[in-house]
C-alpha cells in the first residue's frame, strides 16, 4: 500500500510528488498516458500576474507564488543539471484606445502599492512606443504600452521533464505511466485500474486535470451540477530570430512568447464547444495572422508545430485545492485554468502541508475543495 497515491502526472501532480519526496513520504504517482501528456505538454509557458487593482487574497496568493517560483525552479535545475528555460522576461500589453491608457495609469499606482515582496519591487510601467518598434508594432499600440516586470515564462515541456527527473532523487517516490484510473474509492482507500489491479492508499491526491472533474462529481453524488469542464486551446510554435529575453506580448487573448533556441510560441484559443479536441483548424491560422500583425518580425516565420489540447477549468474558474469535505483521506489539486504553471508549486505545498499536519500559507477561500463541493449541492 502507498502512503500517498497521486493521480495525474501533469504540472500539479508532479509538483505534489516533489513536495511529497521532500517530506519523505512513500509515494506512487499514476498517470494514464505519460507525464505532461495533457494540458501541461503545451507550448506557451506564460506566467502572468493578475491585474494589480482591487487587491484581494487571491491576487496576493498568485503574486507570492509567481515570485517564489523563480527560486523553486532554480533549486530543481541545480539538483538535476537541466534547464526549464525559466526567465523573468516581463510582459507588454499594447494600448489600442485612449481610455485604456487612463486605466493603465491607475494600475501603475496599484502595482506600486501591491507588487512588493521583501526588498523586491515589481512595476507596471505605462510607456509610449517609438516609430519603427516591432515588439509590438507601433501601429498596434497607438496609445502606448503597459510593461510589467513581474511576468515570466518557462518552457512547459522542459519544466515537466525537470520535475520528473527531480523525482529520481527520491527512492521512496515511484512514477507509473500508462495506468488509467477505472474507479476511485476513498471510503475503502483504493484505486482500481482497467486491468483489474487494485492500488490501496492511505491518502490520495487527485490531480488528473480534465479527468478529475468526473471523479469529483461522482464522489459528490452530483447528477446535474459539475465541478468543471474542458476548454480546448490551440497554439503554435514558430521558428524566428527573436531575442529570448523579449517580454511576452499579450493583447485581447493573444499571447506571443519568445523562447530559447529561436522558438516563439503563439496562443491560444479558448473553445468551450468543439468537435475535435486534439486537432487544429483555421482558428489557429487566424491567431498566427494576428500575431504577425502585432509583431511584424514574425511575418513569414516557419510554423514548426501546431498543438491542440484540453485544459481543466473548474466551475467558477478558481482551482480546486485541498482536502475533500467528505473523505479525510482524499485531497484535490486541479482546475487551475491558465494559472497552473505559475501556482502549482504553491498549491501543492498547501496540500502537502495539510496532509503532514504542518503550518502552511493561507489558501484563498474560493480555492478550497470544500467551497467547490458545497457549490455542487
Amino acid at each position: 500500500m502507498s502512503e500517498l497515491l497521486i493521480v495525474g502526472g501533469g504540472i500539479m501532480g508532479l509538483w505534489a510528488a516533489v513536495m511529497a519526496g521532500r517530506a519523505g513520504i512513500a509515494t506512487c504517482l499514476v498517470e494514464r498516458s505519460h507525464t505532461g501528456a495533457g494540458a501541461s505538454g503545451g507550448l506557451l509557458g506564460a506566467l502572468m500576474p493578475h491585474m494589480p487593482d482591487r487587491w484581494n487574497a487571491k491576487k496576493q496568493f498568485q503574486f507570492d507564488a509567481l515570485v517564489a517560483l523563480e527560486d523553486e525552479i532554480a533549486e530543481l535545475q541545480q539538483a538535476t543539471g537541466l534547464s526549464a528555460d525559466y526567465r523573468r522576461c516581463g510582459r507588454v500589453m499594447p494600448l489600442g484606445k485612449p481610455h485604456l491608457r487612463e486605466i493603465a495609469l491607475g494600475h501603475e499606482q496599484d502595482a506600486a502599492r501591491h507588487w512588493i515582496s521583501g526588498e523586491r519591487r515589481f512595476h507596471w510601467h505605462v510607456r509610449d512606443v517609438g516609430t519603427g518598434c516591432e515588439w509590438p508594432a507601433a501601429e498596434a499600440a497607438p496609445f502606448g504600452i503597459v510593461h510589467d516586470t513581474l511576468a515570466a515564462r518557462v518552457a512547459p515541456r522542459r519544466l515537466v521533464h525537470v520535475l520528473k527527473t527531480a523525482l529520481a532523487q527520491f527512492p521512496h517516490v515511484q512514477v507509473e505511466e500508462g495506468a488509467e484510473v477505472a474507479s476511485l474509492d476513498p471510503q475503502r482507500g483504493r484505486l482500481s485500474l482497467p486491468d483489474g489491479r487494485v492500488m490501496p492508499f492511505a491518502h490520495c491526491i487527485l490531480s488528473a486535470g480534465v479527468e478529475s472533474f468526473g471523479l469529483i462529481d461522482r464522489l459528490a453524488h452530483s447528477a446535474q451540477a459539475t465541478s468543471g469542464s474542458a476548454v480546448k486551446g490551440q497554439a503554435a510554435l514558430l521558428r524566428a530570430d527573436i531575442d529570448p529575453a523579449s517580454p511576452i506580448i499579450f493583447t485581447d487573448g493573444l499571447y506571443i512568447v519568445a523562447h530559447e533556441d529561436g522558438h516563439v510560441a503563439i496562443g491560444s484559443t479558448s473553445e468551450n464547444r468543439f468537435d475535435e479536441p486534439y486537432s487544429t483548424d483555421d482558428q489557429l491560422d487566424a491567431l498566427i495572422r494576428r500575431a504577425e500583425a502585432v509583431a511584424p518580425a514574425l511575418h513569414g516565420a516557419e510554423v514548426i508545430e501546431r498543438w491542440a489540447g484540453l485544459r481543466p477549468k473548474a466551475t467558477g474558474r478558481e482551482p480546486i485545492v485541498g482536502r475533500h469535505p467528505d473523505y479525510d483521506n482524499l485531497s484535490v489539486l486541479t482546475g487551475g485554468f491558465k494559472v497552473s504553471f505559475g501556482m502549482a508549486h504553491a498549491l501543492a505545498r498547501v496540500v502537502m502541508d495539510d496532509i503532514v499536519g504542518r503550518p502552511t500559507i493561507d489558501l484563498p477561500e474560493s480555492f478550497a475543495c470544500a467551497h467547490h463541493i458545497a457549490a455542487l449541492r
